[in-house]
């Protein structure tokens, strides 16, 4: 691709290199310092993609859902179709949220930093706020952290931390990323889950303005904080 501007917006996810090609020629993108302008509107040029997205009920994190809208088409066309070496287009979920399931989603197409958020052998912290179909008890909450028995792991798996906020709701804090995870853990000590939604990762919360089905990008410290984790 030779002219400049439009390897530029191939690399930010703009179109196929003749798409780019034709954006040029027909005058609706151009480059203004750190930004593009494409159709008038401002997208800002980053090498690799960090996207934080509030959640909402009812969306599966998979490019190809099976019976709920993709959390992907919350997200502009640029982020979901931004090229990316040896991988599958566009930016990944850092791991997955059930559809019934709210609150923080990472979103990245830097390979390492998924792997490091996802990796269990970082242990990075996850807290989730817990809505319980029954009050929870000292005992449970007891169980939960000291570890319960689930098919799939050889080990009892602990909760990190749990700090009861109401008769029936909790925030609990894992360091792990098993399938259904949370819920598992809530049946294994004779409750159940009624709602969940994921406040904080690492040293990072879910920003308070930011409303369900929204996305932003992450600032350079909040990276740090996550990293820092």
């Amino acid at each position: 691709m030779k002219n400049p501007l439009a390897a530029t917006l191939f690399s930010q996810g703009f179109g196929t290199r003749k798409e780019c090609e034709l954006l040029i020629k027909a005058r609706r993108a151009r480059s203004e310092g750190e930004a593009l302008f494409v159709d008038d509107l401002a997208w800002p040029l980053y090498e690799k993609a960090y996207v934080l997205l509030h959640k909402p009920a009812g969306y599966e994190c998979s490019h190809a859902p099976a019976n709920w809208p993709s959390v992907y088409t919350l997200l502009p066309d640029p982020l979901r179709n931004r090229p990316v070496k040896g991988g599958q287009n566009g930016v990944q979920a850092v791991g997955r949220l059930d559809q019934d399931t709210t609150g923080m989603l990472l979103l990245s197409d830097d390979g390492q930093f998924i792997h490091k958020m996802n990796s269990p052998k970082h242990h990075v912290p996850k807290v989730y706020r817990v809505t319980c179909a029954e009050p929870v008890t000292s005992a449970q909450a007891q169980s939960l952290l000291s570890g319960v028995a689930l098919n799939d792991s050889p080990a009892p798996v602990r909760a990190a931390a749990c700090e009861q906020t109401a008769a029936n709701e909790m925030l609990l804090t894992l360091t792990e990323g098993k399938y259904h995870q949370v819920k598992r853990m809530l049946a294994a000590v004779g409750n159940h889950v009624e709602a969940l939604h994921r406040a904080q990762i690492g040293s990072l919360a879910l920003p308070a303005d930011l409303e369900p089905g929204q996305w932003r990008w992450l600032t350079p410290e909040q990276l740090v904080l996550l990293n820092q984790t």
